[in-house]
């Protein structure tokens, strides 16, 4: 997308504003988390861009974003699409982000990386699924949902700034899927959050439950997914806890409609505590995003269990309180799926959400930003 397009689409953006019940400015607090005022959080909403299906950089269709960070050296930012090299090659994106305190004026693309294999070349079509990245120390890290059905395991690479394969991190017993469903993970609900803590831990999320540890979220019930920490230097697994996915927050219009939960990004705010998106879908009624502050301290750490579901072990879990709900605020968000902390142009600090389009008409690549007035 040129700058030129984007300007104008962020005029006729921002120029509609007051048809949401959120305004430019508008403050939300969450005071005291877990009952910790430490932890005390505070976001002032700075806009909404969109960029719409079909528009296409280099040739190749833009979409997909499900996951974004801020490059400090550049101040730009990084986006991986989840394309499985369909519609063009793995890759990632540089953006530019046009925000202060006035509200947000535009994003550009700036550049576009294709994701080799360990072999050099890029990735073969259906091979790979990108759901997440972030720049680490020695390199970009991202991770790939796996395919459930083709029997692929999820992973997490770390790449040169120009996409060439490092390293791998070591994927823990329990989570490659299965033929017969009895262990490992759901399809397309696997490795969709990628964290780097202050520390240089790393930690993985996965979107639902694994099979051997319970079902996925359904109206009536939660689901116990598994964030992984990883020693970031070595790749090693250092410990894993459980995270309670929410009960499907509203049913499809139809009996027969397709509804969901997962968690769909997380970000490390310090070395143990760490925001969460989680992004429901209801078929005709359309996606709830709700952004939850998790803290890791005093969480089992569950890796020498098998199964959660058949443990007599006492399992707690990490502590999760509500920060945000989108739908409640005003907005009206689409497929989230990627989360960033980084800076406007003024210098202050921001918090932006981006949306999955799944290169589909009916949705589109959104983008909202928050100015962080105060964090842990």
């Amino acid at each position: 997308m040129t700058k030129r397009f984007l300007a104008t689409a962020s005029f006729a953006l921002l120029s509609s504003a007051a048809l949401h019940a959120t305004d430019i400015g508008a403050t939300f607090e969450t005071p005291c988390p877990f009952g910790d005022c430490a932890a005390n959080i505070s976001l002032t909403y700075l806009g909404e861009f969109v960029i719409p299906t079909g528009h296409r950089e280099n040739g190749v269709e833009f979409g997909g974003i499900s996951g974004l960070d801020f490059d400090a050296a550049t101040g730009h930012y990084i986006a991986i699409s989840d394309d499985r090299s369909e519609t063009g090659p793995a890759r990632f994106y540089e953006l530019a982000v046009d925000v202060d305190g006035a509200g947000l004026k535009g994003i550009a693309v700036v550049k576009q990386v294709t994701l080799k294999d360990r072999s050099g070349k890029p990735f073969a079509r259906r091979t790979v699924d990108p759901e997440s990245i972030r720049l680490g120390r020695d390199g970009i890290y991202w991770g790939s949902e796996g395919d459930g059905k083709a029997l692929i395991a999820p992973f997490v690479r770390v790449t040169s700034q120009d996409g060439v394969f490092m390293r791998e991190f070591k994927l823990p017993e329990g989570f490659a899927p299965t033929a017969d469903k009895s262990t490992g993970i759901r399809d397309n609900l696997a490795f969709e959050d990628l964290a780097i803590a202050p520390s240089g831990d790393v930690f993985v999320g996965v979107e639902a439950a694994l099979y051997q540890d319970g079902p996925a979220a359904s109206l009536m019930g939660a689901s116990l997914s598994r964030i992984i920490r990883y020693d970031g230097t070595t790749g090693e697994p250092k410990a894993q806890y459980v995270y309670p996915i929410s009960p499907i927050p509203q049913a499809a219009q139809k009996a027969d409609g397709s509804n969901d939960n997962g968690m769909s990004e997380i970000i490390a705010l310090d070395n143990h505590r760490l925001l969460t998106v989680e992004r429901s879908y209801a078929q005709g009624v359309g996606n709830n995003v709700k952004i939850f502050m998790i803290d890791l301290d005093g969480a089992t750490d569950v890796s020498a269990i098998a199964s959660l579901s058949k443990t007599d072990q006492r399992v707690v879990p990490v502590r999760k309180s509500q920060v945000l709900d989108l739908r409640a605020s005003g907005l009206i968000p689409d497929n989230i799926e990627s989360m960033a902390i980084g800076k406007a142009k003024d210098g202050s600090d921001v918090l932006i959400l981006g949306s999955d389009n799944n290169f589909s008409t009916s949705q589109k690549t959104q983008f909202y930003v928050f100015e962080i007035l105060r964090r842990p």
